[in-house]
């Protein structure tokens, strides 16, 4: 196996790593901008400039919409299919132990590609849209690698211990599904099959062989990173070593730093071309293997006749049309930084700020003043908590519409009184320990804020019952004379025009699940906070640029929170205080590049 997998992977190599490096320079110049300025117009064909969960389902409800938004996926699906079908056909000639030209591959992959758009192909866009990203097995290519499931939802999936389980079965499930899919492009590609008959050829391929299957792909992805990050370890001491050498040259020392990172960026590239490259070389290995296995006929593709079917002319149309492209998103950015759509200015530094997610409420109960004071011990700048009304219209502390998980009590926040409320116990759920924690008033939680420096950020959690529950916060706030130390926040904006009617001067924060397209419009917003995987570079300079703040919300990883501050965020609100303050006090105090410089330098004193 291994003698075809090197034959296969190294013989027209070369053509693989152009192709994919055309192609990922064309994906972040070209395409990607393409794709995302399709759904623009799609919005504007609806007469939507802005997308929140609060217009999802109007928006996606809409006919045009539905139809365009099949037109863009199919574009999509071509695009990455496309990517795929040209490295498959490149290793099918390798197996033949051919060399061909790229325009062949290409040519050829594109033909092929097309039949994407037959209605029996539709299926196709399951695998390539959905399974491969969803499950990240290390194959997935150009624009399909960029969707992910927001955290916010599997923050909530793995509070949940019957959805954690329903996630894992789903995910058990989609795999297997992906596994006797797994062969559908080869069947696709090398032998004309739709989609029906590539994956029913591709499950009876596969049929016993999924585990070993899996494990040798997963087995080779794990060897390039290892390969990987043993590279930059030794070209990371090399540089280490020539630093100390050279250590006296002022020059080499002020661009040592540049050397590390572009080092690092450019293998970051051979890495993730060379991914895709090996993952299906794998996966084309063990194609042909089954099929000598099952007696299958190993049918190729006849290049000496795809010669014949190549044209000039056709090669030649296709090379126009790209230029065509280019230059047209090349005037269509240029045009826009003339016009200041696009603004090159460099953007303010700020400090960023962690906020404490209903209090330090991994470690005590959420929404109490127990988890109020453990977050301010544990140094959050500010805390984030919910209020909703009461019978006897009191603003209390808390974030379900129902006592029931925090307490145990099964009634609605605006079925009962105060005088309930106070004696339900808030604090044993978390843990005994907490036994008698109980449900504050906003209030006295503002008159404790106050006592220890501490902001609050203040989310209204209407619940249709209330009356005058903006005026009655937003005088409680007036009457404790907090409001420069607050934040009045809602997922309703209509809310915060509410607040803004009662007093203009109350600072506004529009919680936002989905935020897509001019954020702007939203006047009686003065900041936003949304949720992390929403977020991008462009909206982070756009709402800077017009003096708006943007807070990060729910962000509990490493990962997610170095997001946030390669984004620059002005508020990263987490359930994880001490890795929220420890990442961002790295962030401003040291590079991680110059520490690790700095600790080889060290080993080889």
């Amino acid at each position: 196996m291994f003698k075809n997998f090197k034959k296969i992977l190294t013989k027209n190599l070369w053509q693989v790593i152009k192709f994919e490096f055309i192609f990922k320079i064309l994906t972040l110049l070209i395409f990607m901008p393409l794709f995302l300025n399709g759904f623009k117009f799609i919005m504007h064909l609806t007469g939507f400039s802005y997308l929140t969960f609060e217009n999802a389902v109007s928006f996606i409800t809409k006919p045009i919409t539905l139809i365009s938004l099949l037109i863009l996926l199919l574009l999509i699906g071509f695009y990455t299919i496309f990517d795929i079908g040209t490295i498959i056909i490149l290793f099918d000639a390798s197996f033949q132990d051919k060399k061909i030209s790229l325009k062949e591959a290409v040519s050829l992959s594109f033909k092929k590609s097309l039949k994407i758009f037959y209605p029996k192909n539709f299926g196709m866009l399951i695998l390539v849209l959905f399974l491969i990203p969803f499950l990240n097995i290390g194959v997935g290519t150009g624009v399909i690698t960029s969707i992910k499931i927001p955290e916010f939802i599997m923050d909530y999936i793995n509070n949940n211990q019957l959805l954690s389980i329903l996630f894992i079965l789903v995910s058990i499930a989609l795999l297997f599904l992906l596994l006797k899919w797994l062969y559908t492009l080869h069947y696709y590609f090398l032998e004309d099959k739709k989609f029906k008959n590539a994956h029913i050829s591709s499950s009876k391929l596969s049929k016993k062989n999924h585990l070993k299957d899996l494990f040798k792909i997963f087995g080779v992805e794990v060897l390039l990173f290892v390969v990987y990050v043993l590279f930059i370890i030794l070209g990371i001491i090399t540089i280490a070593l020539l630093n100390k050498l050279l250590k006296n040259i002022v020059i080499f020392n002020s661009i040592l730093i540049s050397i590390v990172v572009v080092f690092i960026f450019i293998t970051l590239i051979i890495y993730m071309i060379l991914g895709i490259s090996i993952g299906y070389a794998i996966i084309s290995t063990l194609f042909y293997k089954h099929k000598d296995e099952n007696k299958e006929e190993i049918r190729h593709i006849n290049f000496k006749k795809v010669d014949k079917m190549i044209s000039k002319g056709k090669w030649q149309f296709i090379v126009i049309i790209f230029i065509f492209i280019a230059f047209i998103s090349s005037v269509i950015l240029i045009y826009g930084v003339e016009k200041g759509k696009y603004n090159l200015n460099i953007e303010y530094i700020k400090n960023m700020e962690i906020t404490a997610h209903r209090g330090a409420s991994s470690v005590y109960p959420e929404n109490t003043l127990a988890a109020f004071i453990g977050a301010k011990e544990l140094g959050a700048d500010w805390i984030e908590l919910d209020v909703q009304q009461t019978k006897d219209h009191k603003i209390i502390v808390m974030h379900d519409t129902n006592f029931r998980r925090t307490t145990g009590v099964n009634k609605n926040t605006w079925e009962a009184t105060y005088d309930e409320i106070k004696e339900y116990d808030a604090g044993s759920w978390k843990d005994e320990k907490f036994k008698g924690e109980k449900i504050p008033l906003l209030e006295d939680v503002i008159k404790w804020a106050k006592d220890n420096n501490m902001k609050l950020n203040i989310e209204l959690k209407p619940t249709g019952n209330e009356t005058d529950f903006e005026k009655e916060v937003v005088e409680i706030i007036k009457d404790n004379d907090f409001a420069s130390e607050c934040v009045v926040t809602s997922q309703i904006y209509s809310v915060l025009e509410n607040v803004k009617k009662v007093d203009k001067d109350i600072i506004t924060v529009y919680v936002m699940s989905l935020a897509y397209g001019d954020l702007l419009q939203f006047k009686d917003a003065d900041y936003f906070s949304i949720e992390a995987s929403s977020i991008s570079k462009k909206m982070v300079k756009e709402l800077h640029e017009n003096g708006k703040q943007i807070y990060g919300w729910t962000i509990n990883t490493s990962e997610g929170i170095n997001d946030m501050i390669k984004l620059n965020v002005d508020n990263i609100i987490t359930d994880d205080i001490t890795l929220g303050k420890r990442l961002v006090l790295e962030s401003k105090s040291s590079n991680l590049v110059i520490e690790i410089v700095k600790g080889l330098e060290r080993i080889f004193n």
